[in-house]
């Protein structure tokens, strides 16, 4: 598998003991990341539910971690000035495989919750939500724009 340009992997350090344990999430010292986050969110997606296919085209970076549950993770480049232009990339990440992913958001990305029971994703972007005029752009799930079969869902 060819990695999208621009899109960035960071194994996330589990801290355990009998008690349970400590994932960091972010830290301002990762300088090859440069999260410049804006805000923070997480999302609670029940099991087999997709989240695709959307893209921002105001400069938005966003930065995913599952740190419950499992999600496959979907990103397209069909960036015409990208060097992996019609590029697919799938990684399937949480609480098995902790992994911080940076997905430039001019990329079309999405997740399927996998496994049986909710998954959480948190999301730290690099800009504000604009609720009056929201920087995204979307196209369904199963569209034929995009090589990657998400397997039978419900779907949101």
């Amino acid at each position: 598998m060819t990695q999208i340009h621009g899109v960035e992997l960071r194994e996330l350090r589990v801290n355990a003991d009998e008690r349970g344990h400590l994932v960091e999430t972010y830290r301002k010292d990762w300088a090859e990341y440069n999260i410049d986050p804006a805000m923070s969110y997480y999302s609670m997606t029940y099991p087999g539910i997709i989240r695709a296919w959307h893209r921002h085209l105001e400069g938005q970076i966003d930065h995913f971690v599952c740190p419950q549950g499992r999600i496959k993770v979907g990103i397209y480049d069909d960036r015409e000035d990208s060097p992996t232009q019609s590029e697919l990339n799938t990684f399937t990440v949480g609480e098995h495989n902790q992994k911080l992913i940076r997905i430039p958001g001019d990329c079309w990305h999405g997740f399927k919750a996998i496994g049986d029971k909710p998954s959480i994703l948190i999301n730290y972007p690099t800009n504000l939500y604009d609720y009056e005029n929201p920087d995204e752009e979307r196209l369904p799930y199963d569209t034929d724009q995009i090589p990657l079969d998400w397997g039978d869902p419900p779907h949101e």
